[in-house]
């Protein structure tokens, strides 16, 4: 795996790796509508914001929905599919971080006609949904590091479509996995340690347009881990208040923008709500 020495395993480890690849192989190719789905937590905002990117990078025709998580079951939402999911036209929806309990929606999905990837962290409670999914913590899966975030995972389906499509320098997109595991708090040990050391490496030479007008609101020139908690604390305060799930998505478009004044203004709004959060609060 790419790296600057740093041991990153093979995600083919992941029980159904090559399946979900080879389901996304299909959709991008064949241009079929993919929806990208998680939750508002920046874990899960990084997660949407990297798969989202990668499929673009590849001409699929993608779009993302983030669910505000009702009650951190990180469930996927029956009236966010029959609702939303189902109207934009969808083959296929590849959740991050979340729906590794959530049977009943991946078989009103099916019902629907919507192939289901699910990417999760999460241990599963039931019985696992009747479809791809790939987590470590699946009971039968070889995949020696448990501790992944929601970023985390998703980074190794990354990983998966790059083998395919031979993708240079995927390891630039470090820079929003360490941010999503980071937020996370997840173990600093073995992969995550990769993660996050590299990417902190890696955000000091981002090109990315949200990670930079983020930095530059922030008046920060030098990424290290205190200045990394700095900017995870820049966003995070803003979703607790009423306008969270808002907030959550329009971070999304601050990290996958391709336009750099309008990611400095979403920097700086996203800058005024943590000032208006913090007054609330006190």
């Amino acid at each position: 795996m790419e790296n600057r020495g740093y041991s990153f395993h093979n995600p083919f480890l992941l029980k159904n790796m090559n399946e979900a690849l080879m389901r996304i192989v299909r959709a991008v190719n064949e241009r079929e509508k993919i929806i990208v789905y998680g939750c508002c937590d920046l874990d899960g905002i990084s997660a949407v914001s990297l798969l989202f990117l990668v499929l673009k990078y590849l001409n699929a025709d993608v779009e993302y929905f983030i669910s505000d998580g009702d009650d951190d079951n990180f469930d996927i939402r029956t009236d966010i599919i029959k609702n939303h999911v189902k109207f934009l036209g969808t083959n296929l929806m590849i959740t991050v971080g979340c729906g590794i309990n959530s049977s009943y929606q991946v078989d009103l999905c099916k019902q629907l006609g919507i192939d289901v990837i699910i990417t999760d962290n999460h241990h599963c409670h039931n019985k696992v949904p009747d479809t791809i999914v790939v987590s470590p913590k699946q009971k039968d899966c070889i995949y020696p590091f448990k501790d992944l975030s929601s970023v985390g995972v998703a980074y190794k389906l990354v990983q998966s479509i790059s083998s395919y499509y031979q993708m240079k320098s995927i390891s630039k997109y470090l820079d929003l996995v360490m941010l999503g595991t980071k937020s996370n708090k997840v173990s600093y040990e073995g992969e995550n340690k990769a993660i996050i050391d590299e990417g902190i490496y890696h955000m000091n030479y981002t090109n990315n347009y949200g990670l930079r007008a983020l930095m530059k609101v922030s008046n920060i020139k030098h990424i290290d881990i205190i200045n990394v908690n700095k900017l995870i604390d820049s966003i995070a305060p803003s979703w607790n208040n009423t306008r969270m799930l808002d907030n959550a998505r329009i971070t999304v478009e601050l990290l996958t923008t391709s336009n750099s004044d309008r990611a400095e203004q979403i920097a700086k709004y996203l800058k005024n709500e943590v000032k208006g959060s913090r007054v609330c609060n006190k």
